[in-house]
């Protein structure tokens, strides 16, 4: 793995003990998707803001957890989705998980590049995870197909691009989507959700297909408060909001939708630009018995984007 150091001293300004005091967490696993994820929005902010002391200063936090991430990949590509407490790996990965986390690694490799620390470790690791993804995904990770996550975070994320992707979400659009209000958090319950429903129409504008993305959002205003907050979602049986709560991450992701359709930042193309620029499986990393070479996660253009900081 590369260098950790940014040539820049660059410190937070207060420690997590002076944060949260004696705090000690019920849960003491560590989720991979968790620690790798700092590095999206690391990206993120820099692309909005363009504040390089920021960036500098969570270059530690990014490059601690995707190699936290990084410590529970399997030889196939796929990453275990939790360390247990006593240390050891759990026995299963996540689909969704892992496609988030390519994600994280192209905005980890996209934020060392920026700094002058590239992690040529991370290329690799990013086109295994990506390949398994995309070509292994029945085969590497626990069935949690009654999810809508599972459905479309391949795309999302970007793993799975051009017509695979139009394919995978076209295959389970009867499943999720429910005409006029949304699409389900899970495929048997007549619950739809305002998070998952957004992440849907960012995955819809990064393949190109903006006319259905903007339905989707559009679709979802019911869930709007009057102070312009957004129930996490509605149960549509009931003819009730469910749960009770106007969660802050529905509201977060109805804003990153509301950013990818209209351009009005700099990180409106962060989930588009999600895909490397090389889809080949590099010559001796495939323990999944493909040859070097093979298309594996989706591709995108080199060019400049969000990805490459302006």
């Amino acid at each position: 793995t590369g260098s950790t150091g940014t040539g820049k001293t660059g410190t937070a300004d207060c420690t997590a003990a002076e944060i949260f005091g004696d705090f000690t967490a019920a849960d003491q696993s560590a989720e991979s998707n968790h620690a790798a994820y700092a590095a999206v929005g690391a990206w993120h902010e820099l692309l909005v803001t363009g504040d390089e002391a920021f960036a500098e200063r969570m270059w530690p936090v990014v490059h601690g957890g995707i190699e936290f991430a990084l410590s529970l990949q399997r030889p196939r590509g796929e990453i275990i989705w939790r360390r247990m407490a006593d240390g050891t790996p759990d026995t299963y990965a996540l689909l969704a998980g892992s496609s988030s986390m390519y994600q994280a690694l192209r905005c980890g490799i996209a934020l060392a590049d920026h700094l002058n620390v590239p992690q040529p470790d991370w290329e690799v690791a990013a086109a295994q995870l990506g390949h398994v993804v995309a070509v292994h995904g029945e085969q590497a990770f626990a069935d949690k197909s009654r999810y809508s996550m599972d459905w479309y975070y391949p795309v999302l994320a970007g793993p799975v691009r051009g017509s695979a992707a139009r394919q995978r979400l076209d295959q389970g659009w009867d499943t999720f989507v429910v005409p006029g209000l949304g699409i389900r958090c899970v495929s048997d319950q007549p619950w739809v959700t305002g998070a998952e429903t957004c992440e849907l129409a960012i995955a819809l504008e990064a393949i190109g297909d903006r006319a259905t993305a903007l339905d989707l959002v559009e679709q979802i205003q019911h869930l709007r408060a009057p102070d312009g907050a957004y129930w996490t979602g509605w149960q549509f049986a009931n003819q009730a909001h469910f749960p009770n709560e106007q969660s802050s991450w529905t509201s977060a992701a109805v804003i990153l939708a509301a950013d990818a359709l209209s351009g009005a930042t700099n990180g409106a193309g962060i989930f588009a630009a999600a895909a490397s620029p090389s889809s080949e499986l590099p010559a001796g990393t495939a323990s999944c018995g493909c040859p070097p070479g093979l298309a594996g996660a989706g591709s995108a253009d080199p060019g400049s984007g969000p990805l490459q900081h302006p």
